[in-house]
């Protein structure tokens, strides 16, 4: 369910110092044997480990307009770039600068975000550092001030590969394909949706950007299929017979909202089965337009939580998504020969969607008692009727499936961002990858070699065969939850079973 349309263009500095806050603490106990290094990588690096094919589509997106009126230089700007995007990009060790203040959106209404990195002890911080390290022990996160080389360490764990000029040349081309997600994002979201909702329903938002995107760009991301439509539907269907609406399927199945200080135990507890604490920074907001999302925010690995969603029965399915998928398979693919979009061209790679988000979504119903494709369903049935719709018939359409009108609202803002008048049929068709990168896993899922799609990286598992002899496959990151492969291809079968999926039926359309 898609909470919060009330987001944000770019995340901020704490009001206080980074090294002030927890990091997840694992010195007094063993250490993951995949563990790895994460120092000196830029972010461009860093960007490229959570860039999806479409390019995550949950990042957050600021919108603060007295920022735009006096824009100040970013602390980790490039200079001579003139791409300019919701994304923050990093130039290491800048001297003199100091880092930019949390700020509450909207004149200080609430706070945008509540960030920390988790530790399993808060007594004994170490001195802060002026790079990352890690190696599961603490460590203290500072702005840079003055610029100092950290020597190379002597540890036998891997390294990730300190990308120089190829870094460079990535970090302006992903801020040329992000910010496609700040120039669809609309700036007056909630005025228009206190009019559509006086209007009883009927009014068509009148939306404004405030750097929109190019009509050639719009025009290509409004292609939305009906190849799977059928199945969607069907699948939502089932869920209705079995729990009379969406809201109860989300209490029913998801349980009760969970407070911040049971969400931060739980992401440390995960991390603790991972061996991945004291890599991702954490942090918890209600400003978010998805339930979480992985994203690089001052050059650090940073995990965002959406606390209106965190349901006790989905957060873990949420962080096996997150982290367990994206970040993973973004540190893998660090160490292989097509890391680089270079890389990429010369061995000629797939795009990595429907692979990577289908992946996602499969481990984030992994090991539920009902794993109901609802969501992804919803998402891809909304933007196909959404391609054919007005916003206003889109809403009546959409209560067949959920009655709340904020979550409907939701739906249809995420399906028509972009457009200016919402009267005309149009979509944004990114969010129907889910349900056809699920479809796609299953159907070969007998197939597919699970654990060396992870250890891939970012890849299509139509590439794997002839990937795989050129791969390096030395501390490779494989999830905990995929070690029992025979356990991993029991679930599979079951999401199939509940959502009443079959073989044929899926070699028949795939």
């Amino acid at each position: 369910m898609l909470e919060s349309i009330k987001v944000t263009e770019r995340l901020r500095w704490p009001e206080v110092e980074m090294s002030k806050k927890y990091i997840l603490n694992s010195s007094d106990k063993p250490l993951s044997p995949s563990q790895v290094y994460l120092e000196r990588i830029s972010s461009g690096a860093l960007k490229d480990l959570f860039s999806t094919g479409s390019r995550s589509y949950n990042v957050l997106l600021h919108a603060d307009k007295e920022e735009k009126k006096s824009p100040k230089q970013s602390l980790f700007r490039r200079p001579k770039t003139s791409v300019r995007c919701g994304a923050t990009f990093s130039k290491r060790n800048r001297p003199g600068m100091a880092p930019k203040k949390m700020r509450s959106p909207e004149g200080g209404g609430k706070p945008a975000q509540t960030n920390r990195v988790l530790s399993g002890s808060n007594s004994n911080l170490p001195k802060p550092a002026r790079s990352i390290t890690v190696v599961g022990s603490t460590m203290g996160l500072t702005p840079r001030t003055v610029p100092q080389l950290r020597k190379i360490s002597n540890s036998p764990r891997t390294k990730l590969p300190v990308l120089q000029k190829a870094a460079v040349a990535r970090e302006v081309e992903n801020a040329k394909k992000l910010c496609i997600l700040s120039a669809i994002k609309p700036t007056n979201v909630e005025k228009e949706k206190a009019k559509f909702f006086k209007s009883d329903f009927n009014y068509n938002p009148q939306f404004d950007y405030s750097n929109p995107a190019p009509p050639l760009i719009l025009e290509r991301h409004n292609n939305a299929s009906d190849r799977f439509l059928t199945q969607a539907v069907h699948i939502m269907e089932l869920a209705l017979q079995r729990y009379g609406n969406y809201e109860n399927f989300e209490q029913i199945t998801g349980g009760n909202l969970l407070t911040k200080s049971r969400i931060w135990h739980n992401v440390k507890k995960y991390m603790e089965k991972e061996g991945c604490m004291g890599e991702i920074v954490v942090q918890v907001t209600d400003d978010l337009l998805s339930r979480a999302s992985m994203t690089v925010v001052n050059s650090r690995p940073t995990l965002t939580i959406n606390v209106s969603t965190a349901r006790e029965q989905w957060l873990e399915g949420m962080l096996r998504h997150e982290i367990g998928t994206h970040y993973f398979r973004g540190v893998n693919n660090c160490h292989q020969p097509w890391s680089s979009s270079v890389g990429r061209k010369k061995h000629n790679l797939k795009p990595l969607n429907p692979t990577e988000e289908g992946l996602a979504s499969i481990h984030s119903v992994l090991f539920r008692k009902d794993p109901t494709l609802w969501r992804a369903a919803l998402l891809y049935y909304t933007v196909y009727q959404a391609s054919h719709m007005s916003f206003s018939q889109l809403f009546h359409n959409l209560g067949r499936f959920v009655q709340d009108p904020n979550t409907r609202w939701d739906y249809c803002v995420r399906a028509k961002r972009g457009q200016t008048d919402t009267a005309q049929p149009g979509c944004f068709s990114k969010d129907q990858v889910y349900l056809d990168g699920i479809l796609k896993i299953l159907r070969y899922r007998d197939k597919i070699n699970f654990p060396l799609l992870m250890a891939l990286g970012k890849v299509s598992f139509e590439d794997m065969d002839r990937l795989k002899p050129l791969a390096q496959m030395e501390n490779v990151r494989i999830p905990h939850f995929m070690q029992d492969q025979a356990r991993y291809a029991e679930q599979l079968t079951k999401i199939m079973a509940v959502n009443n999926l079959t073989d044929e039926e899926l070699k028949t359309i795939i």
